[in-house]
């Protein structure tokens, strides 16, 4: 994330018409509303990455995709074969739909809503609003089903199914919400946007403010945007801050975030593959790809529409596969892990994410995916190391109690890219090791550790080197408690 807001004068957030010109070569970003993605166009995207990229997809915070490595000249077939499969509906709109829905919705026992539709209706609307082409490409929606799964993430402006049939509009920062009818929901959260973009002009802030937590004012600029989308569904309750807490619940199951299998209402079984580092080579999703078509899946209406197979990317850079059987459940599980993805509730994987870091990105100052595999691998080998607790193959452990350990994203530089929100570990490169930093949870101890073999200093003065002392130097950042 940039620094300074001289660093934010451009929104440069990529997209397939606008690629980022990376050091490893051009990379571009697709948008998956709801993180949906259809068999064809998964086969389309594998395709893509062997001709054109580095033969791998990588999976972002934001539950969307990117290519890395685009050769000189291939922007243009790239967009045109995208295009084909419905990635691209909007060329105008493409770098603002940016939508996280929850991944079980309309089959998770958690859950009180099939939030597809509300997915879709909103996509649809955002595309077809020419001044919402004007959102920052930062901007985040979040559609949740009422399970709470998606209660963790930064979103911007969200929607939340409530048992009652209605629907909670909340915005970052404010110290209200909205109860709304479902068929005003997506209007209302649509006028709040458009307040946004009104706000951050009238504060002469359109360059700096990316976020709505940005704008000036404070919860007062946020409870404005409220009052807009109030007015759009002529206001049907008020929700108070207390009880925007209450409304939401407390998720018993985030299955996006916690591999394996999960139970649907109707017996059969969703499959959560982590993606290690969400970097997801062509073969490995032509192998989901197949999995999926195996489920069935659902239309763009909802759990109810079948069609050729529907995978789920997820904010935890994981893939869902939804309604398998359970044999098939179990078939996939072993073709996934020997496939070198992540199935396991115990696996070290879970809860490790890091940005591109050497050599893809310029300003990082360490080749973190390395260093963070290493760490990884260390860390399984020690049988005194800690781990998540693997739980039960068909349910999950609730939520906030476990996993044992905090999330931990390595990044290359102070920018932080793709660094989950709420509780996380910080390892953050320096040019001579690695800072290491908990947020939001609890003591903020601080180490700086070196990773190539030179001495380096702890908190505690110990001098450290190596890969061996990263590692636990990170597993003792990691401990809850």
């Amino acid at each position: 994330m940039p620094t300074s807001p001289r660093e934010r004068v451009r929104d440069a957030c990529p997209g397939v018409l606008t690629t980022h010109p990376a050091a490893d070569g051009a990379l571009a970003r697709l948008r998956l509303p709801g993180g949906r993605l259809t068999a064809a166009a998964a086969k389309t995207l594998a395709g893509c990455a062997r001709e054109f990229a580095d033969g791998h997809l990588e999976l972002t915070s934001r539950a969307n995709v990117q290519l890395r490595g685009l050769a000189d000249g291939t922007a243009e077939e790239l967009a045109a074969r995208v295009s084909a499969v419905g990635l691209l509906p909007s060329t105008t709109h493409e770098r603002v739909r940016n939508i996280v829905g929850s991944p079980l919705s309309g089959r998770g026992e958690a859950g009180c809503r099939d939030i597809a539709p509300v997915v879709a209706e909103l996509d649809r609307r955002l595309c077809a609003d020419p001044a919402l082409a004007a959102l920052p490409g930062r901007l985040l929606f979040a559609v949740d089903d009422g399970s709470g799964d998606l209660a963790g993430l930064p979103a911007d402006l969200a929607l939340r199914a409530l048992p009652s049939g209605e629907m909670l509009l909340a915005v970052a920062g404010a110290t209200r919400a909205l109860r709304l009818p479902v068929h005003v929901a997506v209007p209302a959260l649509l006028a709040a946007t458009r307040a946004f973009i009104e706000a951050r002009a009238a504060a002469g802030t359109a360059a700096t403010a990316w976020r709505i937590a940005e704008l000036p004012g404070g919860p007062g600029g946020q409870d404005g945007l409220l009052a807009a989308a109030a007015t759009e569904a002529g206001v049907v309750g008020i929700v108070q801050a207390a009880g925007i807490a209450q409304a939401a619940g407390s998720a018993t199951v985030r299955a996006g975030a916690w591999p394996g299998p999960h139970p649907q209402r109707d017996g059969r079984r969703a499959l959560t593959v982590l993606v290690p580092l969400g970097r997801l080579s062509a073969d490995q999703l032509d192998l989901l790809t197949a999995a999926a078509a195996a489920g069935g899946g659902d239309g763009a209406g909802g759990a109810g529409d079948a069609e050729d197979g529907v995978l789920v990317v997820t904010p935890w850079r994981s893939v869902v596969l939804r309604d398998l059987d359970p044999a098939e459940a179990t078939r996939w599980s072993r073709a996934a892990a020997d496939a070198g993805l992540v199935v396991d509730p115990a696996s070290s994987w879970v809860g490790v994410t890091s940005c591109a870091g050497r050599p893809g990105c310029a300003r990082a100052l360490a080749d973190v995916r390395r260093d963070a595999a290493v760490s990884v691998r260390i860390r399984a080998d020690d049988p005194s190391a800690p781990t998540h607790p693997a739980g039960r193959p068909r349910a999950l452990p609730p939520v906030p109690v476990g996993p044992a350990l905090a999330p931990v994203h390595w990044s290359g530089c102070e920018r932080r890219c793709g660094q989950p929100g709420g509780r996380v570990v910080e390892v953050v490169a320096t040019g001579s090791g690695y800072r290491i930093r908990r947020t939001g949870l609890g003591a903020a101890a601080v180490a700086s550790v070196g990773a190539d073999g030179g001495e380096a200093t702890v908190v505690s003065s110990s001098p450290v080197d190596g890969h061996r002392d990263l590692a636990a130097a990170v597993r003792s950042a990691r401990r809850l408690a």
